[in-house]
């Protein structure tokens, strides 16, 4: 349920299609739906501008599929995250036309809004090849969500000569997301080189004192750069719905 179908069902009304006790009925199962398992939020998209995503990591397969087969009848477009093989067979046997990102490990079912070619962009940027899957999750998230996206990977501080090689493609974006593990430094390098905001992006990549990511996400924390904002490791998907948040405050 979203403000287009809220506005049609007022239509309906108003036009004398649509009785009174129909519309009621319609509208009281706009705030949840309770499967027993899960209580579905069908009321997210009003309030947030995107319908609920599954975090599918933890869930049955079948539970996966499940949710997904609720929300894709009220939402244009519904997204799974973490999900692997057995999430997309279990989809698919309810939704056949579901899509599998299988680097990013999302899922999406419905139509994906294509941006103008004169949008801003937001650009993803990981430090190394390791941290690609995150990065992934969060362009494809950002593609998912309409963002005009672009992409520079493997260009860590190890080899600081590569990222300085595209300075003018950095200075371009409207919002840069940075995707790193280890120590966590390629924010603060970034963060130095432009006016945008930077959503900074910590991993798990790393020999035992990296704790899991840990030291990249303090790192990034004490950024000496100002404009840097730091999501919770390895979540791409958050770094991109903040990137599209700043972006909708632009417009």
């Amino acid at each position: 349920m979203n403000e287009d179908r809220i506005r049609e069902i007022i239509r309906s009304v108003k036009e004398g299609v649509l009785g009174e006790e129909e519309a009621l009925e319609k509208l009281r199962r706009l705030s949840f739906e309770d499967l027993g398992f899960a209580r579905i939020d069908h009321h997210r998209a009003i309030r947030q501008g995107m319908p609920e995503v599954v975090f599918a990591q933890g869930k049955k397969p079948e539970q996966v599929a499940a949710i997904l087969e609720k929300l894709a009848a009220r939402n244009p477009l519904v997204i799974a995250t973490r999900a692997d093989r057995d999430d997309l067979d279990a989809v698919k046997k309810l939704l056949p036309e579901a899509r599998c990102f299988p680097d990013a490990r999302i899922i999406a079912v419905g139509e994906i809004p294509e941006p103008g070619e004169d949008d801003p962009y937001v650009l993803v940027v990981s430090a190394g090849t390791s941290d690609q899957p995150v990065a992934e999750e969060a362009a494809v998230t950002a593609e998912l969500l309409g963002l005009r996206v672009r992409q520079l990977y493997d260009v860590g501080v190890a080899g600081i000569h590569r990222l300085l090689a595209y300075q003018d493609l950095i200075r371009g974006a409207a919002v840069v997301i940075v995707v790193a593990g280890m120590e966590g430094a390629l924010p603060s390098v970034v963060g130095g080189l432009v006016r945008s905001p930077v959503i900074a992006v910590p991993t798990s990549v790393g020999y035992g004192a990296s704790f899991g990511g840990l030291a990249a996400l303090l790192g990034m924390l004490n950024s000496c750069a100002p404009g840097i904002a730091v999501v919770n490791i390895d979540n791409g998907f958050g770094a991109a719905v903040m990137a599209r948040r700043i972006l909708d405050v632009g417009k």
